[in-house]
């Protein structure tokens, strides 16, 4: 090999270094829908999710007590009302897991990168472009097949939850990017004040009544395959995914950490059917090829116009 190789090859394993990471956060929130799908009922929804943020909300205080010292009373305020969307956005979610395939959640959720466009274009009464609209067209039609399993039925109520919860997910974003107070406060600590929101609220839900049983009870229930599928989800898809975040956007552009997390809906497909033994059917198959190819094309269109 040339030495004149060398320079060429160089960047491209820091690339690598940079992206191998972010790729492994896309990975593991793909697979987080079937980790949460294995150790959730309808009846431990509420008490999983406190179980699961309660178990990381400690070691982000301490590495965040800087920048939560820092923030307004206005920071605190906004930090706290998106921390009850994002509550809801996570209710929303795991009930929805529990009465859809993981499969199916994964690639409804990705709806997202369609929907926070489309509203942005709409509160700025900008006009999308075409292709960006046919681009959702393909994705809203995808959805459609894929939630249809081996023939066309009406949607379950799950894949309607996942659908709600990518709306909701639309409207954190683009409350994120509005509220000014929150501009100016590190990322850290804003996340901090929402997630400790979001258990607060679920916390109240687990004291109220008919809710389901309490965290300490469902935890002394768990057996070793709960505990594993717990704590992968509290610091592989929690505290692992924000870190490895933050990290890379300082080192690589936001787009490209955005390209390599939009990938989690094909990660979820993979897990889904690899280790969960989902089917998704003649329909389904379809349906997944056109949800991910429809959010593919419509994130390089809004990539070209920003």
């Amino acid at each position: 090999m040339s030495s004149a190789a060398l320079p060429a090859l160089a960047p491209s394993r820091r690339a690598w270094v940079t992206d191998l990471p972010v790729l492994l956060v896309a990975v593991v929130w793909g697979a987080s829908y079937l980790a949460a799908k294995g150790i959730t009922t309808t009846h431990t929804v509420v008490a999983v999710l406190v179980l699961r943020f309660a178990l990381v909300l400690p070691v982000l205080a301490v590495a965040a007590r800087r920048g939560l010292r820092a923030l307004g009373a206005a920071q605190w305020r906004g930090a706290g009302l998106l921390g009850l969307v994002l509550g809801g956005i996570f209710l929303l979610e795991t009930y929805g897991v529990v009465h859809t395939s993981a499969t199916n959640a994964g690639l409804i959720i990705s709806l997202t990168m369609i929907f926070t466009p489309l509203a942005e274009a709409a509160l700025t009464r900008t006009r999308p472009s075409r292709a960006f609209v046919a681009a959702a067209g393909l994705s809203v039609a995808g959805v459609v097949l894929l939630t249809q399993g081996g023939g066309f039925t009406s949607p379950s109520a799950g894949d309607l939850l996942m659908l709600l919860a990518a709306l909701a997910r639309t409207v954190h974003v683009l409350a994120m990017a509005r509220v000014k107070a929150l501009r100016r406060a590190d990322s850290l600590s804003l996340t901090t004040v929402q997630l400790g929101a979001a258990v607060a609220v679920f916390a109240v839900l687990a004291a109220a009544p008919g809710t389901g049983p309490s965290p300490w009870t469902v935890a002394a229930r768990f057996g070793a395959a709960e505990w594993a599928g717990l704590v992968f989800l509290s610091v592989f898809c929690t505290l692992f995914a924000f870190f490895v975040q933050m990290w890379s956007v300082r080192r690589t552009s936001p787009s490209r950490v955005s390209l390599l997390l939009g990938t989690e809906p094909l990660w979820a497909a993979a897990v889904g059917i690899a280790i969960g033994g989902e089917r998704l059917g003649l329909p389904g198959v379809l349906g997944a090829v056109l949800v991910l190819a429809g959010t593919a094309w419509g994130r390089r269109d809004a990539d070209l116009r920003t």
